[in-house]
């Protein structure tokens, strides 16, 4: 019986070696293939620039999704859309793939612009803005939503850690660059963006103030 159990065990072994190294090599070829994505998004997708996504961690099938997107047209960017059309459908699913295995960044504590001071300082009714408060208000609005104005939570979607739902290929948004979330969230408010799932996020974002999207960029910013 040992005998048996021994040579299924390293039967078992050597099959599965043929798949580790296609996996390892469909890695390798899409770190090669990004090799033009990463002046903005970074050798392991992880973007210096606030302005640029990372895509490190992100799911693969939400990365093929968006590529397909801006290779179609569906999504448009003047950067991204002529990237995307000159990539075949194989190079899209290996660079998914490699910076799907690449770990997220965590990013510093957020800084309050500039703008949020100014506002604090020539309306002297409103409460003072700072980087804690933000955050706060951000993590709420996460969790709760507001059911007055009918704000979806965004837990629902993204997870209690901003890690998303693979099976229904929503993003992960945790240490996600706050100045890339505010952007995303204004384009989905202004209607710019709308590659998604009936229009959700422009329902959403069309309901959220600046401070609001502006606190939630925060908060996402910070998770881990």
């Amino acid at each position: 019986m040992k005998k048996h159990l021994l040579a299924l065990s390293i039967t078992l072994a050597f099959t599965s070696v043929p798949g580790i190294l296609h996996a390892q090599g469909n890695l390798d070829a899409g770190k090669q293939k990004s090799a033009s994505c990463a002046g903005c998004h970074g050798q392991d997708g992880n973007s210096q620039l606030p302005t640029y996504p990372k895509l490190a961690q992100q799911h693969a099938s939400y990365l093929i999704q968006q590529l397909k997107a801006f290779k179609e047209d569906k999504r448009k960017n003047p950067i991204m859309s002529p990237l995307a059309k000159t990539l075949s459908d194989e190079d899209i699913t290996e660079i998914a793939d490699f910076y799907a295995a690449q770990k997220v960044s965590v990013n510093p504590d957020p800084i309050l612009n500039a703008d949020d001071e100014d506002e604090a300082a020539d309306d002297k009714t409103k409460k003072s803005v700072t980087v804690e408060s933000l955050v706060a208000q951000g993590g709420n609005l996460y969790r709760n939503g507001d059911i007055q104005r009918a704000v979806s939570a965004c837990i629902a979607c993204h997870g209690p850690f901003g890690e998303g739902n693979k099976p229904a290929d929503f993003p992960a948004l945790k240490s996600q660059h706050a100045d890339y979330l505010i952007k995303a969230l204004k384009d989905f408010k202004s209607g710019e963006r709308s590659n998604n799932p009936e229009n959700m996020m422009h329902m959403i974002a069309q309901k959220m103030t600046e401070e609001e999207i502006k606190a939630v960029a925060y908060r996402i910013s910070t998770m881990k």
